[in-house]
């Protein structure tokens, strides 16, 4: 059994935006989750995938994680920002 949180960095499998990576924002059920890349799909408009349409990294952005956690707000540019210097560091 996969645990998805916010935070964690996906890839998607399924639909047009197949094989662009996004960042889990909440999780909705066990089969549906928000995703955002802060580009094409922003924050206040996030788009609702079901979780086996997603491919997990291994990879979170604990940034956006403790600020979803702590109920503070999460931009636009700071998850294109994070997912970018991720993107960069790990390779994913």
């Amino acid at each position: 059994m996969l645990v998805i949180y916010p935070g964690q960095i996906v890839i998607s499998l399924a639909g047009r935006d197949k094989n662009k990576y996004f960042v889990v924002l909440d999780v909705i059920d066990n089969s549906y989750c928000h995703i955002s890349d802060g580009r094409t799909r922003k924050v206040d408009s996030p788009k609702k995938k079901k979780i086996k349409h997603l491919r997990f990294t291994g990879h979170s952005l604990s940034d956006v994680s403790d600020k979803i956690k702590t109920g503070q707000t999460v931009t636009n540019s700071m998850i294109r920002k994070e997912l970018k210097k991720e993107l960069n560091n790990q390779g994913c």
